[in-house]
């Protein structure tokens, strides 16, 4: 079949299971994100005020094609978001608690 005629592929489609304690979410206030060569890995981190030690709630690992997929759709659902609430105002200035991941030679 040729598509230049008209025939199109029937579509696939993806039953997506979504579990209830998945389906609350997990609240997360600073992404860390590093790469391999073979894959893009992001931690979602919860950093609280006055707490000295702050914990990944969650890590996801990707493959670089299917990174740079996530990038295309955060920024086309960054624009839709703000043509219907308006612009999203952002700070240079990171977070403001100190910081430290663990490495050696921190204080």
């Amino acid at each position: 079949m040729n598509d230049d005629q008209g025939n199109k592929k029937p579509e696939q489609q993806i039953n997506v299971e979504l579990s209830e304690e998945v389906a609350e979410g997990v609240y997360s206030n600073l992404a860390m994100i590093a790469h391999s060569n073979s894959e893009f890995v992001i931690d979602f981190i919860r950093l609280m005020p006055g707490v000295p030690k702050a914990k990944v709630k969650s890590r996801i690992i990707v493959t670089p094609e299917h990174a740079k997929r996530l990038l295309a759709a955060l920024k086309d659902n960054v624009e839709k978001y703000e043509a219907a609430f308006g612009k999203i105002n952002q700070s240079n200035e990171g977070p403001q608690f100190p910081m430290s991941f663990g490495t050696p030679g921190e204080a």
